[in-house]
C-alpha cells in the first residue's frame, strides 16, 4: 500500500518554508507522493454545489491560499529525492493544452519522473466563466486535452486534430523521463469512473464507502474490457481518513481487498509539528503494512 498527502499546497504548506519542512518529513517517513489542490480562482458568493461537503461550500475561507499546483511541486522537486509530485486534481479543461504539456513534462524530466498528474473536470461554473472556458464543455476538453497532450509527450513530431485543439508536427522538449505522464483521473461519478477506464492509467474517487467505492472500481475495469485496455493496469487510489486509531489495518486490508494500492490521508492530520505527527504514523501503521 502506497500512501499520499490531499490537499498538500494548503494550511502551513502555503508558507515556503512551511512547505519544505511539511514534504522533507513526509519523504523522511515513508509518505509516497503529496497531491495538491487546484483552483485558479474562487469567485465571491458562487453558487456552485461543492460536491465533497454536506454544506455544499469548499472547505476554509474562500480567499483562502491556494498556490499553483505545478509552480508550487516544482519548488518542493528542488527539496525532495524521491516522493511523488501529483496533482489532485488539476482541472484540466480550463488548461490550453499544448502549453500545459510542455509544463508538466518539464516538471517530470527536473525531478526525474516524478510526477502523478491527477485530473477533473471541475464543479465550480463561476471559475469556468471567470477563465473563459464553456462550463457545458469540460468533459469533451478533459478527454481532448488528454489526447492532444500524449501526442505531444510520445510523437517525435506531434500532429493532432480536434474541434478543440489543432497542430502539425510540434516538437515538445523536454520529454517525460518515462516516455509519457500518468494520469490519474479524479471523481466518483459514474462518469468518472468510466473515463478512468478509458483513457486513465489510475482512476482517484474522491469519496465512497467501500460498497460505492467498489461498484466504481468495476465500472473502470468493465470499461477497461470494453475500449481493449488491460484493466489490471490501472491503479485504484482511495481517500484514507478512516486509516487512524486503532482500527487503522483493518481498514486498509478492507480497501486492499477492493483494490486500492494507494490511500490519500488528508494533510490537516499532519500540520503542526508535522515531523514528530508523520514519524508517529510511519511507526504505528505504514511500517506494518505488508
Amino acid at each position: 500500500m502506497k500512501f499520499g498527502i490531499a490537499f498538500a499546497n494548503t494550511g502551513p504548506a502555503v508558507d515556503p518554508a512551511g512547505a519544505v519542512q511539511f514534504a522533507q518529513a513526509a519523504e523522511a517517513n515513508g509518505i509516497e507522493s503529496l497531491w495538491t489542490v487546484e483552483h485558479v480562482v474562487v469567485p465571491v458568493n458562487y453558487q456552485s454545489e461543492y460536491p465533497y461537503d454536506k454544506s455544499g461550500r469548499m472547505p476554509g475561507a474562500d480567499d483562502s491560499p491556494i498556490p499553483d499546483p505545478i509552480v508550487w511541486l516544482s519548488y518542493l522537486a528542488a527539496a525532495t529525492t524521491t516522493l511523488k509530485l501529483a496533482t489532485g486534481v488539476m482541472i484540466l479543461p480550463q488548461r490550453n493544452p499544448v502549453v500545459f504539456a510542455k509544463e508538466v513534462a518539464t516538471l517530470d524530466y527536473m525531478s526525474n519522473g516524478r510526477v502523478l498528474l491527477g485530473v477533473g473536470v471541475g464543479w465550480l461554473r463561476e471559475e469556468f466563466d471567470a477563465i473563459g472556458v464553456p462550463f457545458n464543455e469540460r468533459g469533451a476538453r478533459t478527454d481532448d486535452n488528454v489526447a492532444a497532450m500524449r501526442a505531444l509527450w510520445t510523437q517525435d513530431e506531434a500532429t493532432y486534430s480536434s474541434a478543440f485543439t489543432q497542430f502539425e508536427n510540434c516538437i515538445v522538449r523536454p520529454r517525460p523521463v518515462n516516455g509519457t505522464i500518468p494520469i490519474h483521473v479524479g471523481g466518483h461519478s459514474d462518469a468518472a469512473a468510466r473515463r478512468a477506464g478509458r483513457l486513465g492509467d489510475g482512476y482517484f474517487p474522491a469519496k465512497g464507502s467501500h460498497a460505492e467505492l467498489a461498484r466504481s472500481f468495476e465500472i473502470v475495469r468493465s470499461t477497461a474490457r470494453e475500449c481493449g485496455r488491460d484493466p489490471e493496469a490501472i491503479e485504484f487510489t482511495a481517500g484514507g481518513n478512516g486509516v487512524f486509531g486503532p482500527s487503522a489495518l483493518d481498514e486498509l486490508k478492507a480497501l486492499q481487498d477492493i483494490g486500492v494500492s494507494r490511500v490519500i490521508l488528508p494533510s490537516f492530520l499532519f500540520w503542526g509539528d508535522s515531523r514528530t505527527k508523520f514519524s508517529k504514523y510511519h511507526d504505528e501503521v505504514i511500517s506494518k503494512v505488508p
